[in-house]
């Protein structure tokens, strides 16, 4: 398993922990308000071996014991539970970050994490704009972690482009009965297409109304703006 970064202290990415997250080369999606673009566009390195990578979280144990793992997509690595199940045996708690378009790689995730935080981008229909070939693979996702045993989140990017009223019923009839929902803000700068920079992004106020809506659907919906 090779690495293309770690951020070595972050307070976001692992829920009420002290966490350090390690980023995936590759995705198999190309949303077009994708920020790690760089991530996911034929990344030819630096890598970070896996040796070096638990190397540098042993020296860092006594401080930090929780992991987050992001991308790209971390599911499109074959050798990723056998990395993870290793982080388990090392005593750490692990997240991982999926879009959740390949159930089966991420069924063989499961049992060596402790919380799994999926992206539910906009309504199944406007999936394939954001390069899905099988996005129907999503509601196989969620439907296996909401009756599963693993704690959850299922997460949006709030881009107008594709979460709006219009699609915000959609999106809460695919995650009916689901524990979390959370909704980010969705940032202009840096974007795997430059037209997105032209987005105007939601106010709060504007994200809220759409939480609001989500609440009828989820147990609970916090924000992340």
């Amino acid at each position: 398993m090779k690495f293309s970064g770690i951020q070595k202290t972050t307070l976001i990415d692992y829920p009420d922990e002290i966490a350090t997250v390690l980023f995936t080369a590759g995705c198999n999606l190309r949303c077009p308000y994708c920020h790690n673009w760089s991530l996911v566009l034929e990344y030819d390195g630096p890598y970070i071996s896996e040796d070096e990578v638990i190397e540098i979280l042993e020296g860092r144990k006594h401080f930090i014991r929780h992991i987050a793992i992001t991308g790209g997509e971390p599911t499109i690595h074959k050798k990723l539970p056998k990395f993870l199940a290793r982080l388990k045996s090392l005593g750490y708690g692990v997240k991982l970050d999926s879009n959740g378009t390949l159930p089966n790689a991420l069924t063989k995730c499961l049992p060596h994490i402790d919380y799994v935080a999926v992206d539910v981008k906009t309504s199944i229909e406007l999936y394939p704009k954001l390069g899905a070939k099988h996005p129907e693979k999503l509601l196989d996702t969620i439907n296996m972690l909401i009756n599963g045993d693993v704690d959850y989140e299922f997460r949006c990017t709030t881009t107008p482009t594709f979460v709006n009223l219009d699609t915000i019923h959609r999106m809460g009839e695919m995650v009916e009965g689901a524990k979390r929902f959370v909704f980010q803000q969705f940032n202009p700068e840096n974007t795997l297409d430059p037209e997105c920079k032209n987005v105007v992004p939601y106010k709060k106020e504007e994200i809220s109304k759409l939480a609001d809506i989500m609440a009828s659907y989820v147990e609970e919906v916090p924000l992340r703006v």
